[in-house]
């Protein structure tokens, strides 16, 4: 199996990063309101596609724009990012993180939580990482990741926590997470989604 560095170049413009690795280049940027219609889409290909093997397509319905989708809080607070493949302005992938409390959701998730987090003695939440499918595999869930915590760590926090889907565990157990809860989240038409509470 090889291993494939990821490399994050210092360039930034114009509110954007130049993010660098061997199988091709993206930018990421600052998420403006203006991006929420691709963003949904975006969150529903990646969640339709990526996710399958881990939920049933009962699941995946009840789960999307409630406990999978955009929290459009994230883009009011500018910590909600954006990729785009660096030939092209379609949108390959997005994340943030959190300086509130809210675990993980979309605007309609349960469990939400609006108070501020204290840098010193809470944990930063990771938030609503998804890949276009046709980016999946490229490394660039790793790069999102590393931006997040990167931006977290200019706004004084130093730990990490995040809600993840039975997808997203092996990748964050690789990048340094450790699963410490499991959530059985009830869903709007009556399933029930399992996601796992991570920490670093």
């Amino acid at each position: 199996m090889q291993l494939i560095a990821l490399v994050i170049c210092t360039r930034v413009s114009r509110n954007w990063t130049l993010v660098n690795s061997p199988a091709s280049s993206y930018r990421i940027r600052v998420a403006t309101p203006a991006d929420a219609p691709t963003l949904r889409s975006l969150i529903e290909q990646s969640v339709r596609a990526l996710q399958k093997n881990d939920y049933t397509p009962a699941q995946i319905e009840g789960a999307l724009n409630h406990a999978l989708g955009l929290d459009t809080q994230l883009i009011e607070d500018r910590t909600y990012f954006v990729a785009e493949a660096s030939d092209s302005t379609e949108l390959a992938g997005c994340g943030g993180w959190s300086y509130r409390r809210t675990l993980f959701g979309s605007d309609h998730g349960p469990g939400r939580e609006a108070a501020f987090l204290n840098p010193a003695t809470d944990a930063a939440k990771i938030r609503a990482i998804f890949i276009h499918p046709d980016h999946a595999r490229r490394g660039l869930g790793s790069l999102i990741l590393q931006h997040c915590e990167q931006q977290a760590r200019l706004a004084g926090f130093s730990r990490f926590e995040m809600g993840s889907t039975l997808t997203g565990v092996p990748l964050y157990t690789l990048r340094g997470y450790t699963p410490c809860e499991t959530i059985d989240v009830p869903l709007p038409n009556g399933e029930v989604i399992r996601v796992v509470r991570m920490t670093k």
